[in-house]
């Protein structure tokens, strides 16, 4: 037994040593080929053959003989129809590309559309036949179906759903919050220098009436609010009537303007007015009363304790 699994292993190695002796020759007949300019670029192209179509009719429909079965309509609901008319086009005196057989193929539109009237066209011929049939074509309010998945996973996908739609409504809510932001700050600039500007504005207008260039106070009625010119009067209206007495007092006093120092130095005409002069208050006869007792009556009712006598006190508390 061993003897012939030799002898077989033998020749199968003389075989594949002979098949590598003739691979050789040919490489080697390849390579004289080669050598001698026999062998040019382009004439080793591997030529594909035509292939050949067969219409097979006949066989065609054999095998659909073969595996169509005669079940009635209802089994098989097969509708063969065209497309049902556009009445829409019809009243708008339009034409439609199917009815004339032009469809474009690569119109989107024209060609969903046209699938679209082909169906309506199917329904219209399946539900007379249906109900002949007595074939219920409307699912009854009480029909109930099993789910094709569990629970537990359409809650895990309502779960996510809910996570994803908290998400976008936070991030809506960020989203308004930055605009909101932006839209205050804009807001906030525009009034600082809507402010600065009042300010300039009114700076430069004292500045002028100052310096004696303009006699009008219009400038101080931009602290005025124009919706609540109602409520109140203007400052315009209250320089009209004038001062109070205790600007008056003060005015007169100390000055409205110009020259401040020196207000209370005396003049000549001032140092020659004694009207004012009262000879007991200035020769001490008249002075200053402390109560109905006078002077002395004064002092006496309002004595204060001395310190030892304030600390005695302190001390029987």
């Amino acid at each position: 037994m061993d003897t012939s699994v030799d002898e077989t292993r033998l020749g199968v190695k003389d075989e594949f040593e002979s098949e590598e002796e003739d691979s050789g020759m040919d490489d080697e007949e390849l390579q004289e080929a080669f050598a001698n300019g026999l062998l040019k670029p382009g004439l080793n192209v591997a030529v594909e053959e035509a292939k050949t179509f067969v219409n097979n009719t006949a066989g065609m429909k054999q095998c659909l003989a073969d595996f169509r079965k005669n079940l009635p309509w209802v089994e098989r609901l097969d509708l063969s129809n065209l497309p049902a008319p556009d009445i829409v086009a019809k009243a708008e005196g339009r034409l439609v590309p199917s009815d004339s057989g032009t469809v474009n193929a690569e119109d989107d539109f024209q060609r969903e559309m046209y699938f679209y009237r082909q169906a309506q066209a199917s329904v219209l011929e399946a539900l007379p036949k249906l109900q002949k049939l007595n074939i219920p074509t409307k699912r009854p309010d009480d029909y109930f179906a099993e789910l094709t998945k569990t629970d537990q996973h359409m809650q895990k996908i309502r779960k996510k759903l809910l996570i994803k739609q908290a998400a976008m409504e936070k991030s809506e809510k960020a989203k308004k919050l930055r605009e909101l932001r932006k839209y205050g700050k804009k807001v906030q600039v525009e009034v600082l220098q809507k402010r600065q500007k009042e300010k300039k504005a009114m700076m430069s207008a004292v500045k002028k009436y100052q310096k004696g260039m303009t006699d009008k106070l219009d400038f101080l009625e931009g602290d005025q609010d124009p919706s609540k010119k109602g409520a109140g009067p203007s400052k315009a209206q209250m320089n009209k009537k004038g001062p109070n007495a205790k600007r008056k007092y003060k005015d007169q006093r100390f000055g409205f303007g110009g020259k401040k120092k020196g207000g209370k130095w005396n003049t000549k005409e001032s140092h020659n007015d004694t009207s004012g002069f009262r000879a007991k208050v200035a020769h001490g006869k008249g002075g200053k009363t402390f109560g109905k007792g006078g002077k002395k009556a004064g002092r006496q009712g309002n004595k204060r304790p001395g310190k030892e006598a304030r600390r005695k006190m302190k001390g029987r508390k």
